[in-house]
């Protein structure tokens, strides 16, 4: 399984959309555009799962850079997520 960080999205960019253009390297698990939790509006990044690691290094490999929606894609190998410490409220 391969998480992949998607970057500089456009606002209207949809899951449908980054799915078409990840199944072009394989079998896409899960697709995740990240929103506002207020708006609900897109953030301009999103995860991409996919199956098999090798289908998701040429898809890393070949969108890194691609223009989808008038902006260059990031695309990279998503980081494991950080534990974070508590707020920073009072004891």
């Amino acid at each position: 399984m391969k998480n992949i960080f998607v970057g500089n999205l456009s606002f209207e960019s949809t899951e449908g959309a980054v799915r078409t253009l990840f199944e072009e390297f394989g079998t896409v698990d899960r697709v995740n555009i990240v929103t506002d939790r207020d708006t609900g509006r897109a953030r301009g990044f999103g995860f991409v799962e996919m199956r098999n690691d090798s289908e998701g290094q040429s898809a890393i490999a070949a969108l890194n850079g691609r223009d989808m929606g008038g902006r260059a894609l990031n695309v990279n190998e998503a980081k494991p997520k950080e534990n974070r410490a508590g707020g920073g409220g009072y004891r």
